[in-house]
């Protein structure tokens, strides 16, 4: 999956994963994806509410040695 822009936020508690993530998407036009990577098991279920409530889609998800990785696709 190809992204416009990565935002690493391995190693932040909730809710700044989210906080960031915000931030990260308003930078990008819609249709373009926002590859999130975080180590907050929380984020799971946070990052696809947040997304679903904004109107995003959440295109991929993928765990890989204790890091989650988000495709988000902007409204």
């Amino acid at each position: 999956m190809e992204a416009k822009k990565v935002l690493d936020a391995k190693g932040l508690a909730c809710p700044m994963p989210i906080v960031k993530t915000k931030k990260a998407i308003n930078e990008l036009s819609s249709g373009e994806v926002l590859e999130v990577l975080t180590t907050d098991k929380g984020a799971k279920a946070d990052l696809s509410a947040w997304a679903k409530a904004g109107g995003h889609e959440l295109v991929k998800f993928d765990e890989e040695n204790d890091v989650l990785k988000f495709w988000i696709k902007k409204a």
